[in-house]
């Protein structure tokens, strides 16, 4: 599910707009190259941020969430997303190299091309799921955590996103649901719509990522209301390409619970966790769980917000955290 970084409802907590020093397209190997770019202070505490989705794409939004002068802010595009090569929106695109762990070497790879030691990982949605596996592999690389609309990639989560909230939005669901065959609609659905979405038939795979997207929509924001970028044919299908991937797949994590199991390994990383009181999420505890399980992380839960990152409430607290761990410097 993504988490809408686009613009803040309130503009007032954000430092300015900035644009880019440097970017360029990483080989990652696999045939893919990630588009990524830094901007702020080169000098500064690396930060790098992670994008929803997944498939998203990363947005200018939250180069605005970090003190340019005191930052050194890594954005990018994970793989098959924004202006990374080659789009997942592309049929021919090969997605059995599109997983959790590619994503992770494609981290360590983009660190190391940076020259970088440690850095923030700041992350939306999927990219808390994906910030989260990372940094339970790959401690030694990560100096602190900002995670906004909190997710752990588990299965519960996609079954409450697919099937739970059938008595919240029931007329909405039914349309969902509707659009895959008959036969399995009392089964996965997210991977029913996969299968439709890999179809050879273009009008089959267009439908698909338009039911899959105003569910989405259904499931995102009330009363629903349409993303500009959810009108471009392109972005619909790749985004509804990548998120079917990966939830029919357990976010390609080797288990139903397994970044939930591993939050222990976290012990000693300071974390600031922003989760709007209204996240669909926290109907099954998620953000409860993982404070619980991760001491040095402080959650703090912001009123009239939901999943999305761009609001004020939620703005601000991000800023706070940034400039917090500020203080910390440069690892």
């Amino acid at each position: 599910m993504a988490s809408d970084t686009s613009a803040p409802l309130n503009p007032s907590p954000l430092y300015p707009s900035i644009e880019p020093y440097d970017h360029g397209l990483l080989d990652v190997g696999d045939g893919n190259r990630i588009y990524w770019e830094t901007c702020g202070n080169p000098d500064g505490k690396p930060a790098v941020v992670l994008h929803g989705g997944p498939g998203s794409g990363c947005s200018p939004y939250p180069r605005r969430l970090f003190d340019p002068d005191r930052y050194r802010i890594v954005l990018l595009d994970q793989r098959g997303a924004g202006r990374s090569l080659p789009p997942a929106s592309s049929y021919d695109t090969d997605m059995s190299v599109n997983t959790t762990p590619h994503l992770i070497a494609d981290l360590e790879r983009l660190r190391e091309h940076l020259g970088i030691q440690r850095w923030l990982v700041w992350g939306a949605s999927f990219g808390c799921v994906l910030g989260l596996r990372y940094a339970q592999t790959h401690r030694d690389s990560v100096s602190e955590l900002v995670l906004t609309g909190l997710a752990a990639g588990s299965r519960a989560e996609v079954a409450t996103m697919m099937r739970g909230l059938r008595r919240v939005f029931p007329e909405a669901h039914a349309r969902f649901a509707a659009g895959v065959p008959e036969a399995e609609r009392d089964g996965d659905l997210a991977a029913a719509y996969h299968r439709l979405l890999e179809s050879p038939d273009p009008e089959v795979r267009e439908r698909a990522a338009l039911d899959w997207t105003d569910w989405e929509e259904a499931m995102a924001s009330q009363p629903p209301r349409t993303s500009p970028r959810y009108q471009d044919p392109e972005f619909r299908y790749g985004f509804a390409r990548t998120v079917t991937h990966y939830w029919s797949q357990d976010h390609f994590l080797g288990g139903p619970e397994t970044v939930l199991r591993d939050l222990p390994l976290l012990k000693g990383i300071p974390a600031v966790l922003a989760q709007g009181a209204l996240g669909l999420n926290n109907l099954i505890g998620i953000p409860w769980r993982i404070a619980q399980a991760w001491p040095d992380a402080e959650l703090v839960m912001v009123d009239d917000s939901g999943h999305n990152a761009g609001a004020r409430g939620i703005a601000h607290e991000l800023v706070a955290a940034t400039d917090r761990f500020s203080a910390r410097g440069a690892a």
